[in-house]
């Protein structure tokens, strides 16, 4: 470092967008309650004034939109200014999105890129160059069930977290080196805002009532009915950081794990049976 740090933190410094719920808010009081900082950001710093009063000094909050990539820069220095390094990057501010594919609008499309992929890509990038300097690191993705599989309704959610994942198996494998572990959290229905106002649904079409319709009407509706419970994912998400092999990817919740299950075996049984053509389409 050219400069000493100006603040003194205790265990670990946390970096974590989306703070004011969910899983933001579940896994920065987690941390906390381990003892570690945590710079704890949110568009709107004052829904965190609470965070702040309960650990005075150690929860520090901070405006961030992740959209806005001279912000992401500003507030990565800041906290490298105060404490010298960022140890821990959870990227999980985001919302959820329901509409067909033909219903979906390019603003929409791109609005939701924006938030669960190129923001956690800026924040990746600035972090980065802190975490090479140290040798350590940790970067937490929060993705989704919905980004190793889909169905109607999600495919712009999922496509977000689609692009996240390919992108965080690349990055897993390019820092490794560096000291820097990556995980890829992949949660299913969790009582978080996701299904109450942190989501937008895009204009219906008539066409198709059949197989987005049921799901449209069904996803709100759960809201605060959920199985999953964000303190038991927070608890687990600090148990696989501390685990001696940090896991690429880590499910959670009992439905994640069927679907994903299931998936992955219909996924496998499809490979099997076309196999012979994959192998017959080299040259002789």
């Amino acid at each position: 470092m050219d400069t000493e740090p100006t603040r003194t933190a205790e265990g670990r410094v946390w970096l974590v967008t989306g703070t004011s719920s969910g899983f933001g808010r579940a896994i920065a009081e987690a941390a906390l309650a381990a003892g570690d900082t945590v710079i704890a950001t949110a568009r709107r710093p004052e829904d965190l004034d609470d965070l702040a009063a309960a650990h005075p000094g150690r929860a520090v909050p901070v405006a961030l939109d992740v959209t806005d990539p001279a912000r992401v820069r500003a507030v990565v220095a800041e906290a490298v200014l105060w404490y010298g390094r960022i140890d821990v990057l959870v990227n999980n501010a985001g919302r959820g999105h329901i509409g067909a594919v033909e219903e979906t609008t390019d603003a929409e499309l791109r609005s939701l890129m924006d938030l669960h992929f190129f923001g956690p890509a800026d924040l990746v990038r600035a972090v980065l160059p802190h975490m090479r300097a140290n040798g350590s690191g940790t970067i937490v993705q929060l993705s989704s069930m919905g980004g190793r599989m889909s169905f109607p309704g999600v495919g712009a959610y999922s496509a977000t977290k689609h692009a996240l994942e390919g992108l965080s198996a690349a990055l897993a494998a390019e820092v490794r080196p560096h000291g820097i572990d990556v995980l890829v959290v992949e949660p299913g229905a969790f009582r978080t805002g996701l299904n109450g106002a942190g989501h937008v649904q895009s204009a219906p079409l008539d066409a198709y009532e059949a197989t987005v319709g049921p799901f449209r009407s069904a996803f709100p509706d759960a809201a605060g009915k959920q199985p999953g419970d964000p303190a038991k994912a927070a608890a687990a998400i600090l148990a696989a950081l501390a685990a001696d092999t940090v896991p690429l990817r880590l499910v959670l919740g009992a439905d994640a794990a069927d679907a994903i299950g299931a998936e992955l075996k219909e996924q496998q049984a499809e490979f099997s049976e076309w196999e012979p053509v994959a192998r017959a389409t080299d040259f002789d």
